[in-house]
C-alpha cells in the first residue's frame, strides 16, 4: 500500500493537492484554520459516520496538511502551516508567471494602439 500511494503522490505538492481535491477535507482544513479541534468536533457539522471522518482525517494527514496528537480519549488535530505555505508558494509562483506574461501582452497591446494613434 505505501509502495502504491508513493507512486501516486511522489512529490508532496500533489498530496497536498489531492487531499484538498474533496470537499470535506477543505471544510475540515477551513475549521482548523480556526485552531485545533478534536475529532469529535470536526465531524459534528457533516452527516456521515465517525470512520468515514477518519478516513479524511488520514488522507489529510499523510498529506502533512494536518498533524494530529492523543490524549487519553481525545485526538486533536491542526493544521501543519509549513504544508500550506507548500502550496501557497507554488500558486504564488504561477501567478507571477502569468502576470509577468500579461504585463507583456499589455505593453505589446499599448505598442499597437500607439502606432494607430500616428496614424
Amino acid at each position: 500500500m505505501i509502495v502504491k500511494y508513493m507512486l501516486n503522490f511522489s512529490d508532496p505538492l500533489d498530496s497536498v493537492f489531492h487531499a484538498m481535491a474533496d470537499p470535506t477535507r477543505r471544510q475540515m482544513v477551513e475549521r482548523l484554520n480556526r485552531g485545533p479541534a478534536s475529532v469529535s468536533e470536526l465531524a459534528q457539522p457533516f452527516a456521515m459516520s465517525l470512520p468515514a471522518i477518519v478516513q479524511h482525517l488520514k488522507v489529510l494527514e499523510e498529506s502533512g496538511l494536518v498533524r494530529s496528537e492523543k490524549v487519553g480519549r481525545v485526538r486533536t488535530c491542526r493544521i501543519d502551516p509549513e504544508r500550506l505555505q507548500t502550496a501557497a508558494d507554488w500558486f504564488a509562483g504561477r501567478r507571477a508567471d502569468w502576470e509577468r506574461r500579461l504585463d507583456q501582452l499589455g505593453d505589446y497591446l499599448d505598442g499597437l494602439n500607439g502606432d494607430k494613434a500616428d496614424d
